[in-house]
C-alpha cells in the first residue's frame, strides 16, 4: 500500500488522446488524485523513430517520478506503449501499465473476421502488433492504416478549431479500399486519440461497423493494481500535486489554453509547463 493517500496516478500522452483513457479511469476509480501528462513538445511521436521515442519516453518519466512521486504510471499511449514499455519498466521503481491494440476483444467482436486497425505510422509498423495478431487474431484478417491526420484532428477538436470532414473520409475509404476491406465490421482505434474522433469516424465508416479500443481494459488493470489503497486530495504548499488534479505540459503553447474547458470537463483543473 502507497504511504501517502494523495499520490497521483501519472497519465502519459504525446498529447489530449490520453483523456479518452483518463475518463475510464475517472469512472471506476472517481477519488483517485490525477496528473495528466502531456508531451506537446514531442507531438507528434508516430513520425518519430523508435530510438527517438524510447530515449524521450523513459527520460521524461524517469524525471516526472523522481519529482511528483505517483503511485502508477500509465503509458496511455499506444505508440510509446509498444515502443517503450520495457524500457520504461527497467528504468522505474512503480507499476507501469501501458497501452496496446485491442486486437483481442476485437478478434472476438468481429462478425466477418475482418479488422480495420487505425494507429500512428509507428504503431502499425512495431512487431508487437504482429505478435498481437498471430495470438488472438491469426484466423482473421487484420487490415492496418497509419493515419496521423487524425491525432491533429484530434488536437483540432479538443482546442474548438474546425476540422475537415475529409479527414475522416480518407482514414475509412483507405482502410475500404484493401483487399477484403469492404468487409470491415469492427476497426481498432490503436492510439487513445482516436476514441475522441468516433462520433466522426463512425459517421464515415457507415452503419455496421463497432469501434474498440483498450480503455475499459486499462482502467480494469489501474483499479486491480490499486485495489485497497487509500487516496486523499489535499493542498500544500511543498507539492504542486497536492492541490488538486492537475495537467502538466512540456512546452508553453498558447493553444493549450484553448485546452482547459475540456480539461476541467476531466477533472484536471490546472494546467502547468514541466
Amino acid at each position: 500500500m502507497t504511504a501517502d493517500p494523495a499520490a497521483p496516478i501519472l497519465m502519459f500522452d504525446s498529447g489530449v488522446g490520453g483523456l479518452s483513457v483518463l475518463g475510464k479511469v475517472r469512472a471506476v476509480l472517481p477519488q483517485a488524485p490525477v496528473m495528466y501528462v502531456s508531451d506537446n513538445a514531442g507531438l507528434p511521436y508516430g513520425s518519430k523513430t523508435e530510438a527517438q521515442i524510447a530515449a524521450r519516453v523513459s527520460g521524461l518519466l524517469g524525471r516526472m517520478t523522481e519529482r511528483y512521486r505517483p503511485r502508477l504510471v500509465c503509458i496511455a499511449c499506444n505508440t510509446a506503449s509498444t515502443i517503450a514499455l520495457a524500457s520504461v519498466r527497467e528504468v522505474l521503481e512503480v507499476p507501469i501499465v501501458g497501452t496496446v491494440p485491442a486486437i483481442k476483444p476485437a478478434a472476438a467482436m468481429t462478425r466477418t473476421g475482418v479488422i480495420g486497425l487505425l494507429g500512428t505510422a509507428a504503431t502499425i509498423r512495431q512487431g508487437y502488433v504482429d505478435r498481437l495478431e498471430a495470438e488472438f487474431a491469426a484466423d482473421k484478417h487484420l487490415l492496418r492504416h497509419g493515419a496521423p491526420e487524425l491525432v491533429a484532428a484530434a488536437e483540432a477538436k479538443l482546442r474548438g478549431q474546425p476540422v475537415d470532414p475529409a479527414v475522416f473520409a480518407q482514414a475509412a475509404a483507405t482502410l475500404r479500399a484493401m483487399p477484403g476491406g469492404q468487409r470491415i465490421d469492427t476497426v481498432v482505434l490503436a492510439c487513445t486519440h482516436f476514441p475522441l474522433l468516433e462520433e466522426e469516424l463512425a459517421a464515415a465508416f457507415g452503419p455496421g461497423v463497432r469501434f474498440i479500443d483498450g480503455s475499459d481494459g486499462i482502467a480494469r488493470r489501474i483499479a486491480f493494481l490499486t485495489e485497497g489503497q487509500e487516496w486523499a486530495r489535499h493542498a500544500g504548499p511543498d507539492r504542486e500535486a497536492d492541490a488538486g488534479d492537475l495537467a502538466l505540459f512540456t512546452k508553453n503553447d498558447p493553444t493549450d489554453e484553448a485546452l482547459m474547458p475540456v480539461l476541467k470537463r476531466y477533472g484536471l483543473l490546472r494546467r502547468l509547463v514541466f
